[in-house]
């Protein structure tokens, strides 16, 4: 499903007696006044990491307005997600800075080792791919970030080194969680 060429995610969410929980606390704090809508979607996504058809759905019910009119403020500001993120967020810098050094080969080369284009998650859920314009690391250009980690003067020939590390280190945390059960 799409929301104005914005990938919409098609994986179950289940909205479990917790969620339904949280999202009344949030519609509480806001106090259920559709007025202060963008606030509720950030709060929203901040708990869930994106956000779900349903929650959007029951937030419309909640709030007495249409589905329509809360899709068209989510997918105005480009904070907004739709997609469930994968574990590990790869932001790659489109900024004046990286574009000129190199950052689209960069880019190019991350969405053919992940198979996935800017905006998507990997079937497995390990990686999510996004292009942004800034992160305001400029005399590191062109600049990538994994979660919090930072990796300057980046070239297309480090980006497989960098996410086999990211993909031993998941396989050592479904190992030891294995172990734990």
């Amino acid at each position: 499903m799409t929301v104005n060429d914005t990938k919409v995610n098609s994986i179950e969410f289940k909205l479990s007696s917790t969620a339904l929980k949280t999202i009344e606390q949030i519609l509480e704090k806001s106090n259920r006044d559709s007025r202060n809508l963008i606030q509720i979607l950030q709060d929203l996504q901040e708990e869930f990491h994106y956000l779900p058809e349903k929650v959007i759905s029951h937030i419309s019910h909640e709030l007495q307005i249409s589905e329509h009119h809360v899709y068209g403020v989510a997918t105005f500001y480009s904070q907004f997600k739709f997609i469930e993120p994968g574990e590990n967020i790869v932001r790659v810098c489109m900024g004046t800075a990286c574009h000129v050094l190199g950052s689209q080969s960069l880019l190019d080369k991350l969405a053919r080792e992940l198979k996935i284009e800017s905006g998507e998650t990997t079937k497995d859920g390990l990686f999510s791919l996004e292009s942004v314009y800034c992160l305001g690391c400029c005399a590191l250009a062109p600049v990538m970030v994994i979660n919090d980690e930072v990796f300057g003067n980046m070239t297309a020939a480090k980006v497989n080194k960098i996410l086999r590390r990211y993909r031993r280190s998941n396989k050592k945390n479904a190992n030891n969680m294995e172990r734990e059960k």
